[in-house]
């Protein structure tokens, strides 16, 4: 695996009624926040062993489907993509997950197992008793973040980043987080944005074994780096658009996060700007991309108040804060002119 140059920050003795959110935020760092969830039913029967973790989440889940990704043993607990990024590794499956928790428990000793990797899935949806007792209570501090449940085997989920601030609790098994800052896009080689493992860019450096002459830059991202390992019952803030690559350590994991957006709903997300942006900027000659990245600074990275201050509070329009009414006039303007 390889080494970064540096731990992510501890906080000891958290508990989820008073957690540190406004100072977390502030910071825009990592921080493990130990022993959070450790009180969690299913945390202490993941504690008390495997099994009674499989059967505690079998006594919770509703019978309804899940999905789930599959794939042989060459996969080997890496969802990626195959070797020429035009296409996954592995296939999306869809069972019930008894069967998935089965599969696992009878390939336990397998030093290469298949690979199952139940990703993402709402908690509420398929363990609909589950937060009574297993929930940091983030609607008492204002957030709405339904709480979604990852679930597998020695599974790998590639470096990647997420728009949205993330809290991920470790409730079965260990994991090993390495994160990096945002500014580190450019030495982590990003892979293709269609497809892509889970939803997200992901890294194509193999963690386990990197290339450095193929990936020379990677050297300069360890530098920059932050990581740790969660026991069960911790939990790791990572802020959005921090890259991270989160490694289960143990034949079965189980884990719970939280994304929630720092902005109002009605505030759509970036990533439809960033693919618009590259099919009307990207392509244009470097003087016009060099001046439209002074219009972007003046409109948009700059102060959000800066391009109006100098107009009637009346005459500002979408110079001005935007609310929701302002919201769906901009959505309505934008469909019509990229519907012509």
């Amino acid at each position: 695996m390889a080494e970064v140059a540096a731990r992510v920050r501890v906080i000891d003795d958290v508990r989820a009624d008073a957690l540190p959110l406004d100072e977390l935020i502030a910071s825009a760092e990592p921080a493990v926040l130990r022993g959070v969830a450790r009180d969690w039913a299913l945390v202490q029967a993941g504690l008390r062993s495997t099994h009674e973790a499989m059967d505690y989440l079998r006594g919770e889940y509703n019978g309804e489907a899940v999905t789930y990704s599959w794939g042989d043993r060459d996969v080997a607990g890496r969802p990626f993509y195959n070797d020429a990024f035009t296409d996954l590794n592995f296939e999306v499956r869809r069972g019930r997950l008894e069967q998935v928790l089965d599969e696992i428990a009878a390939c336990a000793d397998d030093p290469r197992p298949p690979t199952y990797y139940v990703a993402s899935l709402l908690i509420d949806t398929r363990f609909p008793r589950m937060r009574a007792t297993n929930d940091l209570g983030l609607r008492a501090h204002g957030i709405d973040a339904p709480p979604s449940i990852w679930i597998g085997n020695r599974v790998t989920a590639s470096c990647h980043y997420d728009a949205m601030n993330n809290i991920a609790c470790c409730a079965v098994g260990r994991r090993r987080f390495t994160l990096f800052p945002p500014e580190q896009i450019g030495n982590l080689y990003p892979g293709p944005l269609e497809p892509t493992p889970g939803g997200q860019a992901v890294s194509v450096v193999d963690f386990d074994a990197p290339d450095f002459q193929r990936h020379p830059r990677f050297r300069d991202a360890l530098a920059s780096g932050q990581s740790a390992v969660l026991e069960p019952g911790d939990a790791i803030f990572i802020p959005s658009l921090w890259w991270h690559h989160v490694q289960g350590l143990e034949a079965f994991n189980v884990l719970v996060n939280y994304w929630w957006s720092s902005v109002p709903a009605y505030v759509p997300t970036p990533m439809h700007a960033l693919y618009h942006a590259m099919w009307a900027i990207r392509d244009r000659p470097e003087r016009e991309k060099q001046a439209w990245r002074e219009v972007f600074d003046y409109y948009v990275f700059g102060a959000a108040e800066r391009a109006g201050e100098h107009l009637p509070e009346a005459a500002r329009n979408v110079l001005g804060p935007v609310d929701e009414t302002l919201a769906r006039q901009l959505r309505a303007m934008l469909i019509a002119k990229l519907n012509r």
